[in-house]
């Protein structure tokens, strides 16, 4: 990945002049967010091929990508359409973390999981690894995985019910917090590509959306939010993007979903 910092001083840059890798276009990624998009996650038929035609996405390769998704347990059929099931429903609930932050005041208390068992199928561990990252843990040391306690629970409940019984949990207070915190994530790193992100918001035309290419944009920022490790303000650098990459994805979110439904209600 390349990552061209802009001067943060000054007017919005261009969106050209942000060097930010951005995901690709597919038939399958376009039904998913589309879906991941709505409440609840269900829509017609001519609706997901229409909108993946309308971004760029050939009516048969979506009829093709559902069909598999069906196979492989990401989507149902319903009566006039699909809706989303299994791990992209798991995805959602991340997503909607992801997308608000965390809103649990932190006391300064760490969560400590301890993985208990061995011997486990490698099946087994990849899924219980899974389940942590999910839940913005970081690993210390070969199972032991940990972060401040200040999200709430029983949001992603799959994963928390993956963890439950495989781990031993303490709470802990730990000398130097950020320090900690610094070891345990990338955060510069995050905070330098959250930082082009925003500025690729800011060079949106609200007024005037390339669909396809806000489309990517967004995915590529929701994206990088669920990989916001959500720690509390004061383990964070002063400027970091966080809330401010929120709060535009946001913006630019609402104006391209009605644009969206304007689209989509013409197709019903």
């Amino acid at each position: 990945m390349s990552s061209r910092r802009n001067s943060r001083s000054g007017a919005n840059p261009e969106v050209a002049d942000v060097d930010v890798e951005l995901p690709r276009l597919t038939a399958r990624s376009v039904v998913a967010s589309t879906l991941l998009g709505v409440s609840p996650p269900e829509l017609p038929t001519p609706v997901l091929v229409g909108t993946a035609e309308l971004l760029g996405i050939n009516p048969g390769a979506a009829r093709v990508a559902m069909s598999r998704m069906v196979a492989n347990g990401e989507l149902a059929a319903t009566e006039r359409g699909y809706r989303l099931v299994g791990r992209l429903v798991t995805r959602q609930a991340r997503q909607d973390l992801s997308r608000t932050g965390p809103s649990t005041a932190w006391k300064g208390q760490w969560r400590t999981l301890i993985v208990e068992g061995e011997g486990r199928p490698a099946a087994e561990r990849a899924e219980l690894r899974a389940a942590l990252g999910s839940l913005r843990f970081a690993e210390l040391r070969e199972g032991v995985w940990l972060r401040p306690d200040n999200l709430p629970e029983g949001v992603l409940v799959d994963a928390e019910t993956a963890v439950a019984g495989r781990t031993l949990r303490l709470t802990s207070r730990v000398d130097d917090p950020s320090s900690l915190a610094a070891r345990l994530w990338d955060l510069d790193s995050w905070a330098r590509r959250g930082a082009d992100l925003v500025d690729r918001l800011d060079g949106l035309d609200r007024l005037d959306l390339d669909l396809a290419g806000t489309f990517v944009t967004l995915a590529a920022v929701l994206r990088h939010l669920q990989a916001d490790p959500l720690l509390p303000p004061a383990l964070l650098a002063a400027d970091w993007p966080g809330d401010r990459l929120r709060a535009r994805h946001a913006e630019v979110d609402a104006a391209f979903k009605h644009a969206l439904a304007t689209w989509q209600r013409a197709r019903r």
